[in-house]
């Protein structure tokens, strides 16, 4: 949210906000929704596995269990395109759709790219901040309202495709909610096609990307049986992450063995 003297913040939960402010998010959000689902789908050819999965948690999860997604992260582009592969419905339904992080020196240093992206539901991660920053915060705040919450555990777009140590943010988040959210975690190939990340970066048409939703991850009794064998935050935030990390390692191999066979198919 902007203030006066020009600098950003995080709103509080039940902190009012202008009727023009909740006007131009909406707008922002359903225009940025329908343009990802038409450059997917329609412009380039997306093949998505366990795609109910997805769409089941995201519409008809209970109300106070908040919804936490992973996902690697290959592609500037990859949140709000990846969300293309969502229904209509659910790209206009503002209170259904996902906050996401990103990162503050990228995103949020111009005031126009801060207004733009605060607008779409994006806040800001500090890198060097560590894992309890206002970002991360927030994410709690989200998370423990029921809200929907994606993650880019990686911490930075992964230009090389190697599989990076995951950072334990997502770990402290989890250990961290009054009730422990769902996770899901997400792999896709194919996205910095789209979007290539060196120059020019010119957005591409007809290309291939697969996208693979997991099984829920359902962490309750981990968190509970870690806390009550008196670990340290740092050691559970980190054998949550690690679970996490063995989980996406797995989607890995099987997503890029799935697109590999489909393109050569």
């Amino acid at each position: 949210m902007p203030l006066k003297d020009g600098s950003w913040r995080i709103a509080s939960p039940g902190q009012k906000v202008p009727w023009l402010w909740k006007f131009s998010s909406r707008f922002a959000v359903r225009t940025v929704g329908l343009c990802s689902k038409l450059w997917l789908e329609w412009l380039n050819t997306v093949k998505v596995h366990n795609k109910e999965v997805l769409h089941n948690l995201v519409e008809n999860r209970p109300n106070d269990r908040g919804l936490l997604t992973v996902s690697n992260h290959s592609s500037c582009v990859d949140d709000p395109l990846v969300w293309g592969t969502l229904k209509t419905r659910h790209l206009l339904n503002f209170d259904l759709m996902r906050w996401s992080s990103a990162a503050e020196d990228i995103c949020f240093i111009k005031p126009w790219h801060a207004v733009f992206f605060s607008l779409g539901k994006v806040f800001p991660l500090v890198r060097g901040d560590g894992v309890y920053q206002k970002g991360m915060d927030f994410s709690v705040e989200q998370l423990d309202l029921g809200k929907w919450v994606h993650f880019f555990p990686e911490g930075k777009v992964n230009v090389t495709q190697e599989f990076l140590r995951l950072k334990w943010g997502v770990g402290r988040v989890i250990a961290d909610c009054k009730k422990t959210p769902l996770v899901l975690p997400m792999w896709h190939v194919g996205m910095d096609q789209i979007l290539p990340n060196c120059k020019p970066y010119i957005p591409q048409i007809r290309k291939h990307v697969t996208v693979l939703i997991g099984k829920p991850l359902d962490l309750t009794t981990d968190v509970e049986k870690l806390k009550s064998s008196n670990k340290s935050a740092q050691e559970i935030r980190k054998c949550l992450t690690d679970k996490i990390q063995e989980e996406m390692q797995t989607m890995k191999t099987v997503a890029e063995s799935l697109h590999q066979e489909w393109k050569s198919s």
